[in-house]
């Protein structure tokens, strides 16, 4: 059994750059099929917050037109529903890496909003990159490798990696509302961005770091980390 733990954002808004607030918080496919993998699988999940705040998930996210169905959309609220990890979160700044075997990363638009600039989501995730143990991290949170900068320079740069893209942010209408874009900021800190068709599943592994570009990848990321696991 393998101890994995869920950085999460505790944000439920992204500030676009209007000023104004786009109510969101982590995608419900993102959070509830990778966990429903390695719980079933046997694996004990931690979920860790910026303050140990309760995440809030994207209604938005629920919705059967986004779900990929009613039934969908209801397996995936019964998963967040059942799931006693996500109401007692412990504080990232209490997340040590050594009490775990692997750490992944849901995303949603919140981690936009704090993980990136999150200093102990940019030590967590540096300390795995270092530790050769498994990082998977999925659709926006890759965010959160923003914040493993050190004067510009980040421990990422130079690794393949895949998230949101540019096209799929422009397709849900935000792109041109948003203060930056996911794509341009990784692909800025000097990662080798890759990128497969626009919301299809699409995953990338290099050494032990694992990325999704988008929802529908989250299930075929959990695949792979779930090989990964010892």
């Amino acid at each position: 059994m393998a101890e994995v733990l869920f950085v999460m954002t505790g944000k439920a808004y992204w500030t676009l750059k209007d000023g104004t607030r786009h109510a969101t918080g982590y995608w419900a496919e993102e959070f509830a099929a990778p966990y429903r993998a390695l719980t079933e699988a046997g694996h004990r999940i931690t979920v860790a917050t910026p303050g140990g705040v309760v995440p809030t998930v994207d209604m938005m996210s629920l919705r059967p037109d986004m779900a990929g169905g009613a039934e969908t959309a209801l397996g995936l609220e019964a998963t967040i529903r059942a799931a006693e990890e996500i109401r007692r979160p412990v504080r990232l700044a209490d997340a040590r890496l050594e009490d775990y075997d692997a750490v992944y990363c849901p995303g949603g638009h919140g981690p936009m909003e704090d993980l990136y600039v999150d200093a102990d989501a940019g030590r967590l995730l540096t300390a795995a990159l270092a530790s050769g143990r498994p990082l998977a991290i999925v659709c926006h949170a890759p965010a959160a490798i923003l914040a493993t900068r050190i004067r510009g320079v980040s421990p990422f740069a130079g690794y393949r990696v895949t998230a949101f893209t540019n096209e799929e942010e422009n397709a849900v209408g935000l792109g041109p509302k948003a203060r930056w874009l996911l794509e341009d900021e990784l692909v800025d800190l000097g990662v080798d961005f890759t990128k497969g068709e626009a919301w299809k599943p699409y995953t990338v592994v290099d050494r032990n770091l694992f990325t999704g570009q988008n929802p529908a990848s989250a299930a075929v990321l959990a695949e792979s980390l779930l090989k990964a696991l010892p």
